[in-house]
Parts: C-alpha cells; structure tokens; sequence
C-alpha cells in the first residue's frame, strides 16, 4: 500500500469527457441473457442498491461546475440531486461549496488541517495520507464488502487490485479511489489532415518528418490565402505535462528520446532516477530549441495564456494531445471552420519505430468518510447510483429519461452535478469501446449487442460518414473514437509507469523551488534563452539544492512499500 505516496505538483488540467463509459463487458458487447448485466445493476433485495426506511442527512463538500443552473434548480437541489434522494433516500446538504477546482482543493486543505471534516469529502493523495495519519476517516473495508455494488467492484478489479490497493493503509480500506482510464495519459500528434493533402505530404512519423511537415506548414500557404499567416506546431508553455497530458504538451517528443520528465523511471544503469534529469532529455531539448530557432514552433507559444489560442483559430496545423482533442479544443476549431480536417497519429516514433510513453497512475482521487459518521453506507450508496447511471446501465427507464430530457433541454452533463466529482471506469474502457465499434461496422456483431455507451458511438459514427460535420456533438464522439483511439490501438508502443506518485519529507520543503527551477530551465532552453548544455548545469543545481536527497528517499519510499 502507498501509506506515503501523493502526486508530484505538476499535474495536467481535468479530460473533458463526451460521455459515459462502457459498463465493462468485453468489446462493447452488452449482457446476453446470462444475468451479467442484472448482477451488475442490482437485484430486488441487493443491499447495494436498498433504500434507507428512515431519510438519512449527508453534509459534503462540494465544487461547484462551471455549468449554470438557469431553471430555478440550485446545487444542492436539482434533477440529479432529486433524483438521488428519491432512490436511496438520503437527503444530500452542501456543508460548503467552492468554485472550479483551486478553490475547491484549498476549501479542503482548510477542513483537513482545521479538523472540521464534513460527512463525506473527495481528496487527494497528499490529503488521504494526512486524514488516516491523524485518524479522521473511516475504515469503509467491511462497508463497502458489503455495500459496494458489483458494477463498482467489477471496474475496480479492471485495475488489478491497484486502485483499492492505493487506498488502503494497513490493510484498511480508508477511501474508494476514482479509476484513471490508462489512454488518457498518452499525447498524440493531431494533424490538419487537409493542409496535408493539398501540399501533397506525407503524415508524419519520427522527429525529422514533423519537422519537415512543420516547416511546410509554416512556409507554403497551407490554408491557401495568399498570406503566411500559419503556424507551424503549437506549444505548451509549461513544455510537459508529465502524468495526465492535455493540450500541446511535448511529452511525446521527449518520449521519442526514451527521456520521461516528471515521473520517477529507472535509468540504462538500471537505477532510479527523476526522469527530468535523465540525461536523455537533452536530446529531446536540442531537437525542440532547433525547432523553435528555425521558427516550426509557434513562436509566440510561451505567450499565450491558454495553448488552444492558435489551435482554435486554426493558424495551427500540429499541436499534441490525447485522443479526445476532437471534444474540445478541435471541436471548437471546426464550428469556426468546417473544411479543417483533423487526423492523429502515434508520433514521433523512437529509432526503433516505437512509440514510447509515459502512463498515468490507476488513481489520483479518494472519497472518504468522516470517522464517527454513522451511515458510512449511505456513501457507498450513492456512488453506486451514480456510477451504474453514468455507465448507462440504470434500469430505472422513466427516471433516466427525465435526467436526459434534462440535459438535453439545459446543455448541462448530469455528472456536473453528481455529489462527488469521482468517476469510475474500467481502466480499458476506451479502447474496449472503439473494438467494439469496430467490430459492428465490419459486421461481426449486430448494433443491438453493444452496450449502450458503445452503441451510441457506433451510431455517431455511421451518422458522421452520412452526414459530414452536419451534428458537431456527433463530430466530437465519432473522431475522437475513429482517429484518437483508433491511433492509440494501432501503434506499437512502449509504456513506462512512473514509480513513484508521492511527496517526501524534503519534497514538502523543497518540490516547488526545484519544479520551478526545472520548467524555466527547460523553457529557456527551447525559446534560446539557455544553451542546451544548460541542461548538465540544470542537474548538477536539481541535485545539489534537494534533488539527491528527495532521490534517496524515494528510493527507501520504494523499498519499503513497493507499487501493487
């Protein structure tokens, strides 16, 4: 168990979802009679799914979306609310509410050290270590045995006893943990596949091709107007990502270097080391400050206050990013301009032809009980409900359709509202998903046998090729599923996991002063501020400044308790 493991500071913005994801049977393919699917969702009498005799008061923290209610509803009283309290009969109160996701982190940094927990609350890693250090959660093992519906035991199995496993301190159970989908650590290259085509190139693969296609892109008119006005590859000003990617991160190039900054790797010598100092980052610093001299990187890039900017006006013609790009910001980019057409593609390839990538950890976020509540249960409950109408498998017809008239009606995705912002997923459903819509469009099962979330794919896509850019929602959900995943299935790929996700007793003094020292040292390195051999001064400064020390102890951190 990882007693003391947190995240390193620097994590990516939150993925952007353009559904629910798949309930977990193989391919997409929904139950076929055998009493999977009822097992799943609950039977008459299945306590997961009971309702309480008696109304039952939850207090939780809450952070609040930035969706906006405009129908008289409030945050604590809506139809997913409603809905909720109807069927377990636990009536949910808002002890307090924060704004987007800084205010929400420090209002709960604020109850943790104050003591002043409400019932129910989502954390981090650094926050659950401090709550089970000072014994103020719950215990929920024997709740949630008993509690737990099968549909969520079944997607926490998906990860091979880790994401529980992360959770639990002393062979205690302290929190149920959110379950990171492993393709949405993995940056693609997206392309304007139209741009392309009319400078009659070929897609690009390794370093130099993207290069090559950057140059083009930059120098020979690709939108056609007469003026040189486009960008090359847009950029990310924070360079890397490093765990969860988001948009125009080059974690990808780096990975094609074998170099993995931000994650704790083993080294050629077989020994661990911070990848960020890893020397092969310099090699990837070099070929991205030849970039950026020659002027195939935006030039403006450090500039801007969101990466998007030039992806959403469509100035840019390469940018990297995981596999739902199409959802936003491409989305966006094709309301503006409807003949853009977007591709992605597994590169740079290293010079094995590998794609090489870093993953994300199973879990990053835990909900836990305040110690001396005394419905524990009530929690699991809810995140049953939940989770089982989010996977579309709620067999409550009437009432699931008034939630979808709703979001239908509002434009307001029902989990924005859920009491907990704690998603849980088989940590392969995307890819199960693309499969399985795969395998309905070659005709090897009829649409009827996918799930539902599988099935809304597949006809998002049979609209799309009717029916070119006609439905943007449709747009979104077909290409983020035919290019981005599709990209991710098709690849060979190498795939490192970080070792270690934690905080030590010198990362608590030292981590920001040496995380601010490594992305301006690596910013100015890129831009020509800095020499790329800059970089050897970078480490030798890294380690002298904290960075040999924090690397011993995560070394004895790793020893001690290695990963599950």
């Amino acid at each position: 168990m990882q007693a003391n493991r947190m995240f390193l500071p620097a994590m990516a913005a939150a993925m952007l979802l353009g559904s629910g994801a798949l309930g977990g049977c193989a391919f997409g393919v929904g139950g076929d009679g055998d009493g999977a699917a009822s097992d799943r969702t609950g039977e008459a009498g299945d306590p997961a799914y009971a309702k309480f005799e008696e109304p039952v008061v939850l207090r939780i923290g809450f952070k609040i979306p930035d969706a906006r209610l405009t129908t008289g509803d409030t945050n604590d009283n809506n139809p997913m609310s409603r809905y909720l309290e109807r069927m377990t009969n636990v009536k949910v109160v808002h002890s307090w509410e924060a704004k987007g996701d800084d205010a929400f982190w420090q209002q709960a940094e604020l109850a943790v050290a104050s003591s002043d927990l409400p019932d129910a609350l989502v954390v981090n890693r650094e926050l659950l270590d401090r709550l089970v250090s000072r014994g103020l959660v719950e215990d929920l093992g024997a709740t949630f045995e008993r509690y737990g519906s099968r549909l969520v035991k079944d997607l926490y199995d998906s990860t091979g006893g880790k994401a529980l496993a992360e959770a639990t301190f002393g062979g205690k159970l302290y929190g149920l943990p959110n379950v990171a989908i492993e393709a949405d650590a993995m940056s693609l290259l997206w392309v304007r596949q139209d741009w392309l085509d009319r400078l009659g190139l070929a897609a690009p693969a390794t370093p130099d091709d993207i290069g090559r296609v950057a140059r083009a892109f930059v120098e020979r008119d690709p939108d056609g107007n007469g003026k040189r006005d486009t960008v090359g590859l847009a950029g990310f000003k924070g360079v890397v990502y490093g765990q969860k990617p988001n948009v125009g991160g080059f974690d990808s190039v780096f990975g094609a270097y074998r170099a993995f900054p931000k994650n704790w790797i083993r080294g050629a010598d077989g020994r661990l080391v911070y990848g960020s100092i890893a020397p092969e980052n310099k090699e990837a610093l070099a070929k991205l400050a030849e970039w950026y001299k020659l002027g195939l990187i935006d030039p403006r890039f450090a500039l801007y206050k969101e990466p998007q900017e030039p992806i959403v006006t469509n100035r840019a013609g390469l940018f990297f990013g995981p596999w739902w790009m199409p959802y936003w910001p491409l989305s966006e980019a094709v309301a503006t301009d409807t003949k853009a057409e977007w591709r992605a593609y597994a590169a740079p390839v290293d010079a094995a032809g590998k794609f090489a990538t870093h993953l994300a950890p199973v879990t990053d976020r835990y909900l836990v009980v305040r110690r001396g509540y005394e419905h524990p249960e009530a929690v699991v409950k809810l995140l049953n409900f939940f989770t089982r109408l989010e996977r579309r498998q709620d067999p409550n017809a009437e009432e699931v359709k008034l939630i979808d008239e709703f979001a239908a009606r509002t434009g307001i995705q029902p989990r924005a509202y859920y009491p907990f912002d704690l998603l849980i997923d088989d940590a392969d459903a995307i890819m199960r998903r693309y499969e399985g819509v795969q395998s309905a469009l070659r005709g090897k099962l009829t649409p009827d046998r996918l799930d539902p979330d599988t099935r809304k794919v597949y006809e998002s896509t049979i609209e799309e090729e009717a029916n070119p850019k006609k439905d943007l929602d449709g747009w979104k959900e077909a290409q983020a599923y035919k290019y981005g995943v599709g990209a991710l299935i098709e690849a060979p790929m190498v795939k490192v996991r970080s070792e270690f996700y934690g905080t030590t007793e010198t990362m608590k003094a030292k981590w920001a002063e040496l995380e601010k020292l490594e992305n301006e040292t690596f910013l100015n390195i890129i831009v020509g501020d800095l020499p790329v051999g800059a970089f050897d001064g970078f480490v030798e400064e890294w380690m002298r400044l904290g960075g040999e020390r924090i690397t011993r102890e995560v070394e004895l951190a790793i020893a001690a308790d290695p990963m599950p």
